[in-house]
This record gives C-alpha cells, sequence and structure tokens, in this order.
C-alpha cells in the first residue's frame, strides 16, 4: 500500500488509522512526502513571528518528525520528494509524474491512497499531489514511459486498486472541533472542506484498535499538534471517535465494483496477509 502525501503530518492526521492498522496486519505500507513543511508554523507561531526558527530549520524539525510517525505507523519506506511548501503546483508536472511513477515502480503497491480532486478542503498543495498521484498511477503501467529518459526505477507496474480520502459531515465535524477550522485562502478566495455524503463513501475501514498508535504518530509531529492544547484534553472516547474510521473513495479497481461498501481496502485481491 502507497500513500502519496504533501507534508509531514498529512500521512497521519489523513491516513494514519490504515496505515497502522494494515502494517499491523503484515501489509508492506509505503509513503511519498512531496514537501518538508518548512512554510508551516511553529508551536503554532507563524513564519514571521520571532518564535519562528525560520524555513530551513523548520524544515529539518519536521523531516525528523516525519521519520518519527512513519516508524510509530510501521511505514516501510518515506520517499520525499523536497518540493517546496505551499508551492507544490508550481512544480514541473514531468518532474513530478515522473518521481512518482519512480516510487510507484519501487514499491509495485497493489492499492493506492491520496488527497481527493478538491485537496480535502481546497490546500493547492493537496490538490497537486490528487493530481500527479493519478497521473502517475496511469503513467507507471505505461511500459514505453520514460524510457529515454531513464528517470524512473523498475519496469511497468499496474495499481490494482486507487482511493480518494473522503469524510463525511461527522467526520469533519469531529476533526475541526479538536483542531481548528481549516480554511485556505487562495487568490483572496476562502476556501473550507466541503464533506462527502455519506451514500458517497464506498469504504470506510474500522481502525478503532488502532487509535493509540495513531495519537502516538501524532504526538510525533510536536512542532505542529503542540499548539493544540486542547488535543492533550481529549478524553479515550473522544481519540477514539478522531481515529476510529477512516472512509474513502474508490476511484477505481481492477478487482471488484457494485454498490456495497468495502469493509477492506484489499477486497478482491489476493493477497496473503495475517489477520
Amino acid at each position: 500500500m502507497l500513500v502519496v502525501a504533501a507534508h509531514p503530518d498529512d500521512e497521519t492526521l489523513g491516513f494514519g488509522g490504515v496505515l497502522a492498522r494494515y502494517a499491523e496486519q503484515s501489509v508492506e505500507t509505503f509513503l511519498v512526502t512531496a514537501t518538508r513543511g518548512e512554510r508551516g508554523r511553529f508551536f503554532g507561531h507563524a513564519a514571521d513571528s520571532p518564535e519562528h526558527p525560520g524555513a530551513n530549520a523548520l524544515a529539518e524539525i519536521r523531516e525528523r518528525e516525519l521519520h518519527a510517525a512513519a516508524a510509530v505507523l510501521g511505514i516501510r519506506r518515506v520517499f520525499l520528494l523536497d518540493y517546496e511548501d505551499q508551492h507544490v503546483d508550481r512544480a514541473p508536472v514531468v518532474d513530478a509524474v515522473s518521481a512518482i511513477v519512480s516510487c510507484i515502480r519501487q514499491t509495485r503497491p497493489h492499492v493506492v491512497l491520496t488527497f481527493p480532486p478538491d485537496g480535502a478542503y481546497g490546500h493547492p498543495d493537496h490538490i497537486a499531489v490528487s493530481q500527479f498521484a493519478a497521473a502517475a498511477i496511469v503513467a507507471a503501467a505505461d511500459p514505453t514511459y520514460d524510457v529515454e529518459r531513464q528517470a524512473t526505477s523498475g519496469p511497468a507496474h499496474v495499481v490494482s486498486k486507487f482511493y480518494y480520502l473522503a469524510w463525511n459531515a461527522a467526520a469533519w465535524a469531529v476533526y475541526q472541533a479538536a483542531f481548528k477550522k481549516l480554511v485556505a485562502t487562495v487568490g483572496g478566495v476562502e476556501r473550507q472542506a466541503t464533506p462527502w455524503p455519506d451514500w458517497a463513501l464506498t469504504t470506510v475501514i474500522d481502525t478503532r484498535r488502532w487509535w493509540p498508535v495513531v495519537w502516538r504518530a501524532v504526538s510525533s509531529h510536536e512542532s505542529q499538534v503542540g499548539g493544540y492544547a486542547a488535543l492533550k484534553a481529549l478524553e479515550p472516547s473522544q481519540h477514539e471517535a478522531l481515529w476510529g474510521s477512516q472512509s474513502f473513495y474508490r476511484v477505481f479497481s481492477l478487482v471488484n465494483g457494485g454498490r456495497t461498501r468495502e469493509a477492506d481496502l484489499f477486497e478482491g485481491l489476493d493477497v496473503q496477509r495475517r489477520a
């Protein structure tokens, strides 16, 4: 299983439950992260504040936090693409897609997960990563892709199942009550989360057993969640509400379909793993 994300902490806050669950079930899990998150806040302090260590220092901090969280979640390997935080949409498309194709051909995943086309709440980096991941899945299956450039590793690989992260209104309400209202302002236009309707969720994964693991991974991103004191005061039941299930939209599958909701990202696949 391969997750394609934009920033350190996306893997945990967006996909942590399924990463922890499937790693424990002997699925090899991998992560592509597009940036080091150097333009983010530092313990709630903005980049132009005296308390902020600066972009270069924060990049180093967040990279360490990313690898710490990945270890907690059982991720086998992290690919860090090192694009500019907040400007992933400006990355050369051919280069970005080729980089992800290389990751796909090296790891050869059955399942790929990424952000939905709207980036969950309009974040341009998330939107770009979603587009790059979708294009890379197509390109990775083409044996003629990038042959001349020799920029990718390994033979062509066909991904069997592709999913978008898809949160309904209830999940967004719990998440934003615990953290904050997620807003992205782009070109003077305010973008907010648009929940998925319940009927559109093709796949809901039970991750209740793994919420303590996810919480440990969240805590690894200390520079980012340190500003959210309310998180540390949450009761176990509230943590379970946050991390106890994860929902997705199945973009395509080569092995199953229909209107019945899945409870397993690997449904339809003949993959040996520990239950």
